[in-house]
């Protein structure tokens, strides 16, 4: 009689990654180090002494190297596919590797003499040869300069924003929105030398304190708050316009009570964003605000600082004290900006719509 008693059956065997012809998910990583290091002994060999060469040969075998290996186990479609990505990745190195030289050179140098004293104390009776003295006088002069462009710019931006968007329709908004254009491209020396020609004009004389430079910084900031406003509230969906209207609420009352408030976080982030761009401008400063090495906190009367220009002055002595606060004042400069950069992140974060 044929035995009943079951066996046990063998499971199915679990598919190779390789005879599947897909890779491992840490192939990227074991080619990015097989790069290294053969760009490695490449550079020594041929005596290269830049190791940004070096990068550069181990990118290049990466990016090969991803090619061919997927190409041999995955087919020419998936390794076509691995190349773009690894193209994307090298573009990230090579965007990266500037800003990280940048940025560290400047705190290298820049915490020489950054202290609670070179914060807090002027130029005033300090020689350019020697060591001491600070940028306080600069930075209120910067946040003057800065705050009544924004003062000046930031509601025209938004106004001429929302007409665009809202209002404009025909002949009008084409020429609006084609001198924006024009605007986003303007140097700043240009306006810079706009306002003083103007100032020349209406006063007669040559500006020396802060209002002017002020007025060119609004020029400059201008249609970057018009630009970034008019593509928040494009976001906005027209249901909630179309809605708002529906029950009989105004025009102009749905814009202030709806749209806005939808794409305040989007607008507030672009304002700060325009606010970044125009705090390391020199040359406006130069033409019209000149400088100072004492604290000026009247921006309507006498010459004034700003960060930019004290590092443009500064490295300009020749000298190696003067040389040691420009780095400091640049690096006081690139906090100050990233700092406008991670609240604006923060705002945008904290008025981005929740889901529920």
């Amino acid at each position: 009689m044929t035995d009943l008693t079951t066996t046990p059956v063998d499971s199915a065997p679990k598919p190779n990654h390789l005879a599947s012809r897909r890779l491992p998910r840490w192939t990227p990583l074991a080619i990015a180090a097989g790069a290294i290091a053969v760009a490695c002994a490449i550079g020594a060999g041929a005596g290269l002494d830049s190791q940004i060469q070096w990068g550069l040969i181990a990118l290049v075998l990466f990016v090969a190297g991803s090619y061919v290996i997927t190409s041999r186990v995955e087919g020419s479609r998936q390794a076509k596919d691995r190349m773009a990505t690894s193209l994307v990745w090298a573009s990230f190195v090579l965007a990266v590797i500037p800003l990280y030289s940048l940025v560290e050179t400047t705190i290298a140098k820049g915490v020489k003499v950054l202290n609670g004293t070179f914060l807090t104390h002027s130029m005033n009776n300090v020689l350019t040869i020697g060591p001491g003295g600070g940028v306080y006088h600069a930075i209120i002069g910067t946040l003057e300069q800065v705050g009544i462009a924004t003062v000046i710019a930031a509601p025209l931006g938004i106004l001429t924003a929302i007409y665009l968007v809202e209002y404009g329709k025909g002949s009008l908004a084409k020429w609006v929105t084609f001198f924006v254009d024009v605007m986003t491209g303007v140097p700043s020396i240009v306006a810079g030398l706009f306002i003083l020609s103007v100032w020349f004009v209406v006063v007669g004389s040559a500006p020396q304190s802060g209002f002017p430079g002020s007025l060119a910084l609004a020029i400059l900031m201008m249609p970057v708050v018009v630009r970034s406003t008019e593509e928040m509230l494009k976001l906005v969906p027209n249901e909630l316009r179309e809605a708002s209207l529906a029950l009989g609420v105004p025009k102009w009352r749905t814009i202030t009570k709806v749209v806005l408030p939808t794409a305040i976080g989007g607008v507030t982030t672009g304002v700060m964003l325009a606010i970044a761009r125009i705090s390391g401008e020199t040359a406006p400063i130069a033409l019209l605000v000149f400088g100072s090495n004492i604290i000026n906190n009247n921006p309507f009367s006498g010459p004034q600082s700003s960060l930019p220009y004290f590092i443009y002055e500064q490295y300009g002595n020749g000298n190696d004290a003067s040389y040691d606060r420009a780095w400091a004042a640049a690096l006081v400069l690139i906090a100050f900006v990233m700092i406008l950069n991670l609240v604006a992140r923060g705002i945008a974060r904290w008025k981005a719509p929740k889901s529920r």
